[in-house]
């Protein structure tokens, strides 16, 4: 591990404290059109139309936006602080250059009325648009501005990985595989943000290629491109990035976990089997978004359902399994940290499988376009992901490291779990009985009994929506208290490299 001077680790705790309090800001209010849009279908509000998909439109881009933003802020900083000096100018470039990028997203849904989905699917931005064109355009300039931001700091990220461990191949691991000794450890960490940033670049450079022809379509309506082809560059970006946030964050797990039970989390052989699997899944995993289009080469599809088994095999078990034995008699206290990353691991696991379901060829045909898929990725992201970044959050804010969290923090999260699994509980029944997703509202559905359970099930998820509100800001109340708090003397565990 690396000795930062004081002064540089301040530097880089305020950097990841300005992230996090950004990210603070701006998770509540996306929530918030997540409960309009509630509202909206169980017909106890009642929305314009092209008002309702812009707020859909924000919502889904946004999260997805910040959540990766927190999970690369706490990668980023963990790696700083312990294992390679990293630029802290390139850190704030990328911070402003994504506000930059978000803000002006925002203007464009909420004030342009830009509101093509999330997925932004060829040609919905073009044909038959309701909203303004300079809405379409600065939403496209606002992604790719973002897209630059985060690239340039994944690319600095990387190239100091492999100056330091001197190669690619050793962030993969593959010294482990050789017969040779391990002359330098390598940290798990490590190994899964080389496993889920690389990637990630693919990503990045494949969702600036379709947002330029977007670009370009915008000032020239005559053109128009294989939508087939725009399709799958769409769902290989969205997919991927939406991998890699929970890679990210588990990331934090293999790192801080050993803190709070007292035990060391090394690579090792199987580790490195299972992650590097990974990272050649994460890669073909998405075609299983293309099921319903019948002109994808049949190949493809099958590939899709046999890949998206194995992606979510090896990472998922490996990382289960090793919590397990983190845990086992190790006579852990649980405090809000080591709790949170515990039940994060479970939410991930439950929409991990309820992902392997809806990728099965014979399910997706059932479930494909029913709330089951907003339902998973809901799942690993809400009950995931947002639970990994809390425990990050609470460990970061607390800088003497007595991270008990107190009783307060405890029965914040406590309700923010019950109302989070109660709303995707919701999602599941709704995809179970074919209400379909996408709709504004389900007064057009001729079937009563759909029509019903949907506003039904809508207007009990306003309600644990609120729940998991009032257990958000209770732990918000902690967090800053925790924050703000004068600093305590206290001796932080101390676990080998």
């Amino acid at each position: 591990m690396i000795q930062l001077e004081p002064i540089e680790l301040k530097k880089e705790r305020r950097l990841a404290i300005t992230w996090s309090v950004t990210f603070l800001i701006v998770f509540p209010l996306l929530i918030t059109l997540g409960l309009l849009m509630r509202l909206n279908q169980g017909e106890m509000i009642k929305l314009q139309i092209n008002t309702f998909y812009a707020l859909m439109t924000l919502h889904g881009l946004g999260m997805v936006g910040v959540l990766f933003s927190i999970a690369f802020a706490g990668m980023w900083y963990l790696i700083s602080t312990r294992y390679v000096k990293l630029n802290i100018k390139v850190g704030y470039f990328t911070y402003y250059v994504v506000l930059i990028g978000v803000l002006g997203l925002a203007f464009a849904t909420l004030i342009g009325g830009f509101a093509p989905g999330w997925y932004l699917l060829y040609p919905l931005p073009f044909k038959g648009a309701t909203w303004t064109v300079w809405s379409t355009r600065l939403s496209i300039i606002s992604l790719i501005v973002m897209g630059v931001g985060w690239l340039v700091g994944v690319l600095h990220l990387l190239y100091a990985l492999v100056k330091e461990y001197k190669g690619f191949t050793n962030l993969l691991g593959w010294q482990y595989l050789r017969k040779k000794k391990v002359e330098r450890e390598l940290p798990p960490i490590v190994m899964i943000a080389t496993v889920s940033l690389v990637p990630g670049v693919v990503a990045f450079l494949a969702g600036a290629v379709f947002l330029i022809m977007y670009l370009l379509q915008s000032f020239e309506p005559a053109l128009s491109f294989n939508v087939l082809l725009m399709k799958n560059i769409t769902m290989f970006f969205g997919h991927t990035l939406a991998n890699i946030i929970i890679y990210c964050a588990l990331g934090w797990v293999y790192a801080l976990f050993p803190e709070f039970t007292g035990r060391e989390w090394k690579t090792n052989k199987v580790l490195v089997y299972s992650w590097d699997a990974t990272f050649l899944f994460i890669l073909f995993a998405f075609f299983h978004h293309m099921y319903m289009d019948f002109a994808q080469p049949i190949g493809m599809q099958y590939a899709g359902q046999v890949i998206s088994y194995l992606s979510a095999v090896p990472a998922t078990v490996v990382t289960m399994f090793g919590v397990i034995t983190q845990l086992y008699h190790s006579k852990v206290k649980w405090g809000i940290v080591p709790l949170m990353f515990l039940m994060g691991t479970a939410g991930w696991a439950i929409g991990g499988g309820a992902a392997v379901v809806d990728s099965t060829i014979a399910m997706n045909r059932v479930l494909h376009n029913t709330l089951w898929v907003p339902a998973h990725f809901h799942t690993y992201l809400l009950m995931g992901t947002v639970l990994f970044i809390f425990g990050f959050l609470f460990y970061l804010f607390t800088e003497n490291r007595n991270q008990d969290g107190g009783k307060l923090a405890k029965a914040g999260f406590w309700l923010f779990v019950a109302g989070g699994h109660g709303f995707l509980a919701m999602f599941y029944f709704g995809g179970l009985s074919s209400i379909p997703r996408r709709y504004a509202d389900y007064s057009g559905i001729a079937i009563s009994s759909v029509h019903n359970m949907g506003e039904l099930l809508a207007q009990i998820s306003v309600w644990l929506i609120a729940l998991l509100l009032i257990g958000l800001f209770i732990m918000y109340y902690s967090l800053f208290a925790n924050l703000f708090r004068k600093k305590l003397k206290i001796a932080p565990v101390k676990v080998n490299d």
